[in-house]
């Protein structure tokens, strides 16, 4: 996951609506059902859909009243550590 691109993704869902988002997950996963994709391409797919479900996140963080840079620090604070784990 990279912050940078969690950030600006929850900028849109704030400028636009989540509704985009998630319908791009859905496509997006859809996609990996191709048979003919290359692993490289499966990793990039999936670093997409786990950058959007993180803005997601974030989202939600951000309409329960948190500011925008504590939504999104906390976030890749709970993201490194379950990876430490």
């Amino acid at each position: 996951m990279k912050l940078p691109v969690i950030k600006h993704l929850t900028q849109f869902i704030e400028d636009n609506d989540e509704d985009y988002v998630i319908e791009t997950i859905e496509t997006l996963e859809n996609l990996t059902e191709l048979p003919s994709l290359k692993d490289e391409e499966l990793d990039v797919i999936g670093e997409l859909i786990s950058n959007m479900y993180g803005a997601i996140e974030v989202n939600k963080t951000l309409k329960e009243g948190t500011p925008k840079k504590e939504a999104l620090n906390s976030f890749m604070q709970r993201v490194m550590g379950s990876i430490d784990s």
